[in-house]
């Protein structure tokens, strides 16, 4: 695998103008393109502990290691969530105390928020397969359970959908909910193979990748990356971002993909065929939102 760097040139901020274009009241948190012809929203992927759920929440966790004083006295809000226990299953909820202690003690910037804010489990960012002991749970699944929408009419995939598997604001122990902002790493690598299948080119096809300055904390210049769409998968772990790219489109403009850095979902605009793929992919959870688009 090429070296992300190196592989990635950085491009002039006028390249993404035309996305700019259309939509221009974006709020510096990733460009929304329209329905052409077609779009689909990919869901990012959560996980359930595989002995079921439990009434403790990951605000209750962050409360209980404030308590024991294993924590900062600030709470994460939305920005922290538990990693996955080690290897036994038996005491699920302690290890997680434990996982969590350990994160955000780490590197985790949990910000500067109020002293009653609500750590909600979600992850801003990078997220992925916590490993061994969860599952994948789809939000079809979820919905089913609770006898409600995936996603509810008029809204976007965000912290309005599937409420009633965390009424409060923060999410069961025993989920790991959508991380926001970013697909998930496994949903990336599958969109940039199904990408390929779709493009001109196939893996040589020349992408640009657009990074949001809610991102990057640059304000005044657009940060703009050219490279080769079969390296794209290595863009979800570029060294000096914490995302996935907020756009990426070929230089044809055939396809655009959008992530939203206050999201749940990843959207994909472009031909019938290649939302048609989305939608049947088993790896992936896709719908239609045509109320977006």
């Amino acid at each position: 695998m090429a070296d992300v760097e190196g592989a990635w040139a950085p491009v002039p901020g006028e390249a993404v103008a035309w996305l700019n274009e259309l939509d221009p009241d974006h709020c510096y948190s990733g460009f929304e393109p329209p329905r052409n012809p077609d779009a689909v929203w990919l869901l990012h992927a959560m996980y359930a502990w595989q002995d079921g759920l439990v009434t403790t929440t990951h605000d209750d966790l962050y409360r209980s290691m404030r308590g024991a004083g294993l924590t900062e006295p600030d709470p994460a809000g939305d920005l922290v969530a538990g990693e996955a226990p080690g290897d036994a299953p038996g005491d699920m909820v302690g290890d997680m105390a434990g996982e969590m202690a350990e994160d955000m003690a780490g590197d985790m910037d949990v910000g500067d928020l109020l002293e009653d804010a609500v750590v909600t489990g979600s992850e801003l960012g990078r997220s992925g397969h916590p490993g061994r002991g969860w599952r994948r749970l789809r939000w079809a699944e979820l919905a089913r359970g609770f006898g409600g929408p995936v996603v509810p009419e008029g809204e976007f995939p965000g912290h309005r959908c599937l409420r009633q598997a965390h009424p409060t604001g923060s999410w069961s122990a025993a989920i790991e909910p959508p991380a926001e902002g970013c697909l998930d790493r496994e949903g990336w690598h599958r969109l940039v193979e199904v990408l390929i299948r779709h493009s001109p080119a196939g893996a040589d096809t020349r992408v640009l990748a657009y990074y949001c300055p809610l991102l990057t904390s640059d304000w005044d210049h657009e940060t703009v990356l050219a490279g080769r769409l079969g390296d794209a998968a290595a863009l979800y772990d570029h060294p000096r971002m914490t995302s996935c790219p907020s756009n990426l489109w070929p230089v044809d403009r055939s396809w655009v993909v959008y992530c939203d850095w206050d999201l749940w979902g990843t959207k994909v605009v472009g031909p019938a065929a290649l939302a048609a793929d989305l939608l049947a992919d088993g790896e992936l959870e896709a719908l239609r939102l045509p109320w977006t688009s």
